[in-house]
């Protein structure tokens, strides 16, 4: 990766990274818009599509995180680990994710103040705000921001400690996954912390797949990329294992589900915490390559919307809570069973199409958007030629914009 003067090149630009944060926001949406329906609909024949929807699309946060140390890793692993780049990469994080985080926070209490607690005093109002934004509680979502804030805290550590023994980055998903599970399990038994989904150690099996895949991607693009020229005996049995681990590991989650939230049925906590590590842990690399198919067979509209919505999907994460809420308070009138199914579809619909309309206009005519919804990506038209089975460089942004 160096050039002829010395310095290091800037790395290849992924933009297929921006379908994976579509999939992941979506899945994101799919979660929250049907989270009412998996309380309400139980009683409908349809109960299980609501139940696979809710549980089936859990991928959303653990993805983000795969997809956040990917990028940083990515991009920031062969480069001199410098006092400049340490402070370049906490800047860019304090404006672009911290502020915002911030500043939704104010918004989200606020909102909830006005609706729940007009009659709170000042001094329990700011007690319990400073609170909620030291733990991520300010709204149910903020939780990922919260947990984001502190992987960027460990990143420089980490970045350090790999560069110094280069030997660790093979054992990164072992790793990953002993931490994570050693968490899991001592809390269960001894810890009990509260809310322990707001804590990084919950995620550090994504945080550090996402941080061996960004390192060894060049290497590990070939086994990624699922197409015929690619294929060997043993990546397709490769292949096979892991989209055959993906999709049973995701429907045996949705089934304890379905039978705990119908039946009552009672199933052991960790069984629930394995199935979800699973289905989500195995479905970061199969979003990843499900991404860059599609970027190079799927029609030109489909990929342009996919990365329009992966460049405004920060944005999206935070605002779309509101559209939901103010929707939730105009439920159908009438008990007819069809307008159900079509209200909570309009939920989804409206959580989308509300918050993308507003980042994306908010991004380009408000001055200091950033503030507000971070920095969004300019995504370029693309342009099909016959060079489109190989990256498409004049596509997207760059991968460092995350």
């Amino acid at each position: 990766m160096i050039n002829r003067s010395g310095l290091l090149k800037k790395r290849e630009n992924i933009p297929e990274l921006q379908l994976v944060r579509a999939f992941a926001i979506l899945g994101v949406l799919f979660v929250h818009s049907t989270s009412y329906a998996t309380l309400e609909m139980t009683g409908s024949q349809y109960y299980f599509v609501y139940n696979f929807l809710n549980i089936f699309m859990k991928f959303g946060t653990p993805t983000f995180i795969f997809l956040s140390s990917f990028v940083l890793f990515y991009n920031y692993y062969e480069r001199s680990l410098t006092k400049e780049l340490i402070t370049g990469f906490y800047k860019k994080r304090m404006l672009y994710i911290i502020i915002p985080y911030v500043v939704f926070s104010i918004f989200y209490f606020g909102l909830l103040h006005v609706i729940h607690y007009p009659d709170r005093s000042l001094a329990d109002t700011i007690e319990s705000f400073v609170r909620k934004l030291l733990t991520g509680k300010a709204y149910t979502h903020l939780y990922f921001v919260f947990i984001s804030i502190q992987f960027y805290i460990l990143f420089p550590l980490m970045l350090w400690l790999f560069k110094k023994v280069p030997q660790l980055t093979r054992w990164a998903i072992p790793i990953g996954l002993a931490i994570q599970w050693a968490f899991v399990l001592m809390n269960k038994y001894y810890w009990q912390v509260p809310n322990k989904g707001s804590w990084s150690l919950s995620y550090m099996a994504y945080f550090m797949l996402g941080a061996c895949i960004g390192i060894y991607y060049p290497k590990l693009k070939g086994w990624l990329t699922l197409s015929r020229v690619q294929a060997t005996w043993s990546r397709l049995g490769s292949w096979v294992i892991l989209w055959s681990g993906w999709a049973l590991a995701g429907l045996t989650h949705v089934y304890l589900y379905y039978n705990s939230r119908l039946y009552g049925t009672s199933y052991n906590s960790t069984l629930y915490e394995l199935m979800w590590n699973l289905h989500t842990y195995l479905g970061t690399i199969v979003l990843l390559q499900l991404a860059i198919l599609l970027y190079r067979k799927a029609p030109n509209g489909l990929t342009s919307i996919l990365e329009r919505i992966g460049a405004l999907s920060f944005g999206i994460y935070l605002i779309h809570p509101f559209f939901l809420l103010v929707y939730r308070q105009f439920p159908p009138l009438s008990g007819s069973s069809i307008l159900m199914h079509l209200w909570y579809a309009g939920g989804f619909i409206a959580a989308l199409g509300c918050s993308w309309l507003v980042v994306s206009l908010t991004v380009r005519y408000v001055p200091f958007s950033w503030v507000l919804f971070g920095n969004v990506s300019k995504v370029k038209k693309n342009k099909r030629n016959d060079s489109r089975m190989e990256n498409r460089t004049n596509s997207s942004a760059t991968v460092e914009k995350q």
